[in-house]
Protein backbone atom coordinates (compact mmCIF):
# COMPACT_ATOMS: atom_id res chain seq x y z
CA UNK A 1 0.00 0.00 0.00
CA UNK A 2 2.88 2.37 0.68
CA UNK A 3 3.97 1.96 -2.94
CA UNK A 4 0.48 2.81 -4.14
CA UNK A 5 0.18 5.87 -1.93
CA UNK A 6 3.54 7.15 -3.04
CA UNK A 7 2.67 6.55 -6.69
CA UNK A 8 -0.53 8.57 -6.42
CA UNK A 9 1.26 11.43 -4.70
CA UNK A 10 4.02 11.51 -7.30
CA UNK A 11 1.54 11.40 -10.17
CA UNK A 12 -0.47 14.27 -8.74
CA UNK A 13 2.55 16.42 -8.09
CA UNK A 14 4.21 15.71 -11.41
CA UNK A 15 1.19 16.90 -13.38
CA UNK A 16 -0.43 19.40 -11.04
CA UNK A 17 2.50 20.54 -8.95
CA UNK A 18 2.08 24.16 -10.02
CA UNK A 19 -1.56 24.10 -8.94
CA UNK A 20 -1.10 22.67 -5.47
CA UNK A 21 0.15 25.76 -3.68
CA UNK A 22 -1.59 29.13 -3.75
CA UNK A 23 -0.73 30.05 -0.18
CA UNK A 24 0.72 33.29 1.08
CA UNK A 25 4.49 33.52 1.31
CA UNK A 26 7.07 31.05 0.02
CA UNK A 27 5.56 27.86 -1.42
CA UNK A 28 6.64 24.53 0.07
CA UNK A 29 9.20 22.46 -1.81
CA UNK A 30 8.07 19.72 -4.17
CA UNK A 31 9.57 17.11 -1.88
CA UNK A 32 7.66 18.38 1.14
CA UNK A 33 4.41 18.53 -0.82
CA UNK A 34 4.86 14.98 -2.05
CA UNK A 35 5.63 13.78 1.44
CA UNK A 36 2.55 15.46 2.89
CA UNK A 37 0.28 14.14 0.14
CA UNK A 38 1.62 10.63 0.66
CA UNK A 39 1.03 10.93 4.38
CA UNK A 40 -2.47 12.30 3.87
CA UNK A 41 -3.50 9.33 1.70
CA UNK A 42 -1.93 6.94 4.19
CA UNK A 43 -3.86 8.50 7.07
CA UNK A 44 -7.10 8.36 5.08
CA UNK A 45 -6.64 4.67 4.40
CA UNK A 46 -6.17 3.90 8.09
CA UNK A 47 -8.95 6.14 9.42
CA UNK A 48 -11.59 5.64 6.75
CA UNK A 49 -14.46 3.19 6.56
CA UNK A 50 -15.39 1.00 3.60
CA UNK A 51 -19.05 0.41 2.86
CA UNK A 52 -21.45 -1.01 3.68
CA UNK A 53 -21.45 1.01 6.90
CA UNK A 54 -23.50 3.55 8.85
CA UNK A 55 -21.58 6.78 9.50
CA UNK A 56 -22.64 9.35 12.08
CA UNK A 57 -22.47 12.86 10.65
CA UNK A 58 -21.72 15.07 13.65
CA UNK A 59 -24.79 15.37 15.90
CA UNK A 60 -27.24 15.68 13.03
CA UNK A 61 -27.63 12.61 10.85
CA UNK A 62 -26.55 9.13 9.78
CA UNK A 63 -25.20 8.35 6.31
CA UNK A 64 -25.36 4.81 4.93
CA UNK A 65 -22.19 4.18 2.90
CA UNK A 66 -22.95 1.59 0.20
CA UNK A 67 -20.68 -1.24 -0.84
CA UNK A 68 -17.92 0.10 -3.06
CA UNK A 69 -17.79 3.54 -1.42
CA UNK A 70 -15.23 4.69 1.12
CA UNK A 71 -15.78 7.37 3.79
CA UNK A 72 -12.87 9.55 4.94
CA UNK A 73 -13.55 11.39 8.22
CA UNK A 74 -13.09 15.08 8.84
CA UNK A 75 -9.49 15.33 10.00
CA UNK A 76 -8.06 13.02 7.36
CA UNK A 77 -10.31 14.37 4.60
CA UNK A 78 -9.29 17.92 5.42
CA UNK A 79 -5.66 16.87 5.36
CA UNK A 80 -6.04 15.48 1.83
CA UNK A 81 -7.72 18.68 0.67
CA UNK A 82 -5.06 20.88 2.22
CA UNK A 83 -2.31 18.70 0.77
CA UNK A 84 -3.79 19.48 -2.63
CA UNK A 85 -3.72 23.21 -1.88
CA UNK A 86 -7.33 23.80 -0.88
CA UNK A 87 -8.70 26.02 1.86
CA UNK A 88 -10.81 23.98 4.28
CA UNK A 89 -13.42 25.57 6.53
CA UNK A 90 -13.33 23.44 9.65
CA UNK A 91 -16.66 24.77 10.88
CA UNK A 92 -18.55 23.24 7.95
CA UNK A 93 -16.41 20.40 6.60
CA UNK A 94 -17.56 16.91 7.64
CA UNK A 95 -15.74 14.42 5.44
CA UNK A 96 -15.27 12.85 2.01
CA UNK A 97 -16.77 9.88 0.19
CA UNK A 98 -14.85 8.26 -2.67
CA UNK A 99 -15.91 5.63 -5.14
CA UNK A 100 -13.54 2.66 -4.92
CA UNK A 101 -14.82 0.52 -7.78
CA UNK A 102 -12.56 -0.23 -10.72
CA UNK A 103 -13.73 2.68 -12.91
CA UNK A 104 -14.81 5.19 -10.25
CA UNK A 105 -13.28 8.64 -10.64
CA UNK A 106 -15.58 10.72 -8.45
CA UNK A 107 -15.50 12.19 -4.99
CA UNK A 108 -18.18 13.73 -2.75
CA UNK A 109 -17.40 16.54 -0.32
CA UNK A 110 -19.74 16.62 2.69
CA UNK A 111 -20.37 19.85 4.57
CA UNK A 112 -22.90 20.90 7.15
CA UNK A 113 -23.95 24.55 7.26
CA UNK A 114 -25.71 25.45 10.49
CA UNK A 115 -27.41 28.61 9.28
CA UNK A 116 -30.84 27.84 10.65
CA UNK A 117 -34.07 26.59 9.11
CA UNK A 118 -34.19 27.18 5.33
CA UNK A 119 -37.64 28.24 4.11
CA UNK A 120 -38.55 26.36 0.94
CA UNK A 121 -41.67 28.17 -0.17
CA UNK A 122 -39.89 29.92 -3.07
CA UNK A 123 -39.27 26.66 -4.93
CA UNK A 124 -42.68 26.69 -6.58
CA UNK A 125 -41.86 30.01 -8.30
CA UNK A 126 -38.43 29.10 -9.68
CA UNK A 127 -37.52 30.02 -13.23
CA UNK A 128 -34.54 28.06 -14.52
CA UNK A 129 -33.56 30.72 -17.08
CA UNK A 130 -33.48 33.45 -14.44
CA UNK A 131 -31.46 31.26 -12.09
CA UNK A 132 -28.92 30.48 -14.79
CA UNK A 133 -28.55 34.18 -15.59
CA UNK A 134 -27.98 34.85 -11.91
CA UNK A 135 -25.26 32.19 -11.76
CA UNK A 136 -23.51 33.56 -14.83
CA UNK A 137 -23.49 37.04 -13.32
CA UNK A 138 -22.19 35.62 -10.06
CA UNK A 139 -19.37 33.86 -11.90
CA UNK A 140 -18.38 37.08 -13.64
CA UNK A 141 -18.24 38.85 -10.29
CA UNK A 142 -16.25 36.05 -8.64
CA UNK A 143 -13.67 36.16 -11.44
CA UNK A 144 -12.25 39.35 -9.95
CA UNK A 145 -11.37 37.44 -6.82
CA UNK A 146 -10.15 34.42 -8.80
CA UNK A 147 -7.72 36.51 -10.80
CA UNK A 148 -6.42 38.17 -7.65
CA UNK A 149 -5.73 34.73 -6.12
CA UNK A 150 -4.07 33.28 -9.21
CA UNK A 151 -6.95 31.22 -10.61
CA UNK A 152 -8.02 31.42 -14.26
CA UNK A 153 -11.37 33.04 -14.96
CA UNK A 154 -14.38 30.77 -15.29
CA UNK A 155 -17.60 30.96 -17.24
CA UNK A 156 -20.89 29.17 -16.69
CA UNK A 157 -22.09 27.51 -19.90
CA UNK A 158 -25.47 26.08 -18.94
CA UNK A 159 -27.38 23.58 -16.86
CA UNK A 160 -26.32 19.99 -16.48
CA UNK A 161 -29.37 19.60 -14.31
CA UNK A 162 -31.67 22.53 -13.53
CA UNK A 163 -32.71 22.89 -9.89
CA UNK A 164 -35.09 20.22 -8.65
CA UNK A 165 -36.54 20.35 -5.16
CA UNK A 166 -38.52 17.57 -3.50
CA UNK A 167 -40.77 19.21 -0.92
CA UNK A 168 -41.52 15.84 0.70
CA UNK A 169 -37.94 14.71 1.38
CA UNK A 170 -36.62 18.32 1.46
CA UNK A 171 -33.81 17.49 -0.95
CA UNK A 172 -32.40 19.85 -3.58
CA UNK A 173 -30.30 18.92 -6.65
CA UNK A 174 -28.72 21.16 -9.30
CA UNK A 175 -25.61 21.39 -11.44
CA UNK A 176 -24.13 23.69 -14.04
CA UNK A 177 -21.46 23.17 -16.68
CA UNK A 178 -18.51 25.54 -16.43
CA UNK A 179 -15.12 25.92 -18.09
CA UNK A 180 -12.06 28.14 -18.16
CA UNK A 181 -12.93 31.38 -19.91
CA UNK A 182 -11.56 31.27 -23.44
CA UNK A 183 -10.90 27.52 -23.38
CA UNK A 184 -11.88 25.58 -26.52
CA UNK A 185 -15.28 23.93 -26.55
CA UNK A 186 -13.73 20.45 -26.53
CA UNK A 187 -11.59 21.16 -23.44
CA UNK A 188 -12.20 19.09 -20.34
CA UNK A 189 -15.11 20.45 -18.32
CA UNK A 190 -15.23 19.66 -14.64
CA UNK A 191 -18.53 19.34 -12.86
CA UNK A 192 -19.85 20.11 -9.40
CA UNK A 193 -23.05 18.14 -8.95
CA UNK A 194 -24.69 19.80 -5.97
CA UNK A 195 -27.12 18.04 -3.66
CA UNK A 196 -28.57 19.28 -0.38
CA UNK A 197 -30.54 17.76 2.48
CA UNK A 198 -32.41 20.31 4.58
CA UNK A 199 -32.80 19.88 8.32
CA UNK A 200 -34.17 21.73 11.31
CA UNK A 201 -31.01 23.71 12.11
CA UNK A 202 -29.32 23.94 8.73
CA UNK A 203 -28.46 21.72 5.79
CA UNK A 204 -25.99 19.16 4.51
CA UNK A 205 -24.25 19.80 1.21
CA UNK A 206 -23.06 16.71 -0.65
CA UNK A 207 -21.04 18.00 -3.58
CA UNK A 208 -20.02 15.41 -6.15
CA UNK A 209 -16.93 16.22 -8.23
CA UNK A 210 -16.72 14.66 -11.67
CA UNK A 211 -16.39 15.79 -15.30
CA UNK A 212 -18.78 16.32 -18.17
CA UNK A 213 -17.96 13.02 -19.88
CA UNK A 214 -18.75 10.96 -16.77
CA UNK A 215 -21.45 12.89 -14.93
CA UNK A 216 -24.38 11.04 -16.54
CA UNK A 217 -23.14 7.90 -14.79
CA UNK A 218 -21.46 9.39 -11.73
CA UNK A 219 -24.48 11.39 -10.59
CA UNK A 220 -26.18 8.17 -9.50
CA UNK A 221 -23.63 7.99 -6.68
CA UNK A 222 -24.68 11.44 -5.48
CA UNK A 223 -28.37 10.53 -5.58
CA UNK A 224 -27.71 7.32 -3.67
CA UNK A 225 -25.79 9.11 -0.92
CA UNK A 226 -28.42 11.84 -0.70
CA UNK A 227 -31.16 9.25 -0.29
CA UNK A 228 -29.05 7.43 2.31
CA UNK A 229 -28.74 10.48 4.57
CA UNK A 230 -31.25 10.42 7.43
CA UNK A 231 -31.54 13.16 10.05
CA UNK A 232 -31.88 12.11 13.66
CA UNK A 233 -35.23 12.48 15.36
CA UNK A 234 -35.52 16.08 16.51
CA UNK A 235 -33.13 17.30 13.80
CA UNK A 236 -35.43 16.69 10.83
CA UNK A 237 -36.88 19.48 8.71
CA UNK A 238 -40.37 18.67 9.92
CA UNK A 239 -39.23 18.99 13.56
CA UNK A 240 -38.92 22.76 13.15
CA UNK A 241 -40.57 24.90 15.83
CA UNK A 242 -41.42 28.45 14.82
CA UNK A 243 -41.50 29.54 18.46
CA UNK A 244 -37.98 28.43 19.35
CA UNK A 245 -35.86 27.81 16.25
CA UNK A 246 -33.71 30.17 14.25
CA UNK A 247 -34.68 30.84 10.65
CA UNK A 248 -31.87 31.33 8.13
CA UNK A 249 -31.36 34.79 6.68
CA UNK A 250 -31.87 33.36 3.18
CA UNK A 251 -34.25 30.86 1.64
CA UNK A 252 -33.94 27.84 -0.63
CA UNK A 253 -33.42 29.98 -3.72
CA UNK A 254 -30.13 31.19 -2.28
CA UNK A 255 -28.71 27.65 -2.40
CA UNK A 256 -28.72 27.94 -6.18
CA UNK A 257 -26.43 30.96 -6.22
CA UNK A 258 -28.07 34.28 -5.49
CA UNK A 259 -27.94 35.83 -2.05
CA UNK A 260 -26.15 33.01 -0.26
CA UNK A 261 -23.46 32.77 -2.91
CA UNK A 262 -22.73 36.48 -2.75
CA UNK A 263 -23.00 36.66 1.02
CA UNK A 264 -20.95 33.56 1.78
CA UNK A 265 -18.68 33.51 -1.27
CA UNK A 266 -20.03 30.08 -2.18
CA UNK A 267 -19.87 30.47 -5.93
CA UNK A 268 -16.26 31.60 -5.95
CA UNK A 269 -15.32 28.72 -3.70
CA UNK A 270 -17.40 26.31 -5.76
CA UNK A 271 -15.74 27.07 -9.07
CA UNK A 272 -12.26 27.35 -7.59
CA UNK A 273 -12.78 24.00 -5.91
CA UNK A 274 -13.48 22.27 -9.21
CA UNK A 275 -10.26 23.48 -10.81
CA UNK A 276 -7.98 23.10 -7.88
CA UNK A 277 -9.21 19.92 -6.28
CA UNK A 278 -11.28 17.80 -8.66
CA UNK A 279 -8.79 17.78 -11.51
CA UNK A 280 -5.95 16.76 -9.26
CA UNK A 281 -7.64 14.04 -7.31
CA UNK A 282 -9.66 12.61 -10.21
CA UNK A 283 -6.55 12.44 -12.37
CA UNK A 284 -4.69 10.73 -9.56
CA UNK A 285 -7.40 8.11 -9.21
CA UNK A 286 -7.44 7.49 -12.95
CA UNK A 287 -3.66 7.05 -13.09
CA UNK A 288 -3.69 4.70 -10.12
CA UNK A 289 -6.18 2.42 -11.87
CA UNK A 290 -6.80 -0.84 -10.04
CA UNK A 291 -4.50 0.23 -7.24
CA UNK A 292 -6.97 2.80 -5.96
CA UNK A 293 -9.60 0.09 -5.68
CA UNK A 294 -7.39 -1.98 -3.42
CA UNK A 295 -6.42 1.03 -1.36
CA UNK A 296 -9.90 2.32 -0.68
CA UNK A 297 -11.47 -1.10 -0.21
CA UNK A 298 -9.11 -2.00 2.61
CA UNK A 299 -10.55 -1.77 6.08
CA UNK A 300 -9.02 0.45 8.76
CA UNK A 301 -5.95 -1.16 10.22
CA UNK A 302 -6.15 -2.71 13.65
CA UNK A 303 -2.99 -1.31 15.18
CA UNK A 304 -3.25 -3.71 18.06
CA UNK A 305 -2.61 -6.58 15.66
CA UNK A 306 0.63 -5.09 14.43
CA UNK A 307 2.04 -5.59 10.94
CA UNK A 308 2.98 -3.26 8.10
CA UNK A 309 0.40 -1.35 6.11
Amino acid sequence: MRKFVAAVGIALLAVFGSQLAFSQGAPPSEASRKAELDAAWQAAGHAGTAGPADISLIDQATLKIPTGDFFVPKAEGARIMRALGNVVHDATFVGLVLGSRQNDQWLVVIKYIKEGYIKDDAAKDWNADDLLKNLKEGADESNKDRLARGFPEMEVIGWIEPPKYDDVSHRLVWSVLAKDKGAPDDARKDVNYNTYALGREGYFSLNLLSDATRIATDKSAAHELLANLAYQSGKRYEDFSASTDRIAEYGLLALVGGVAAKKLGLLAVLLAFVLKFAKAIIFGLAVAGAGVTKFFRRKPRDDSAGGAA
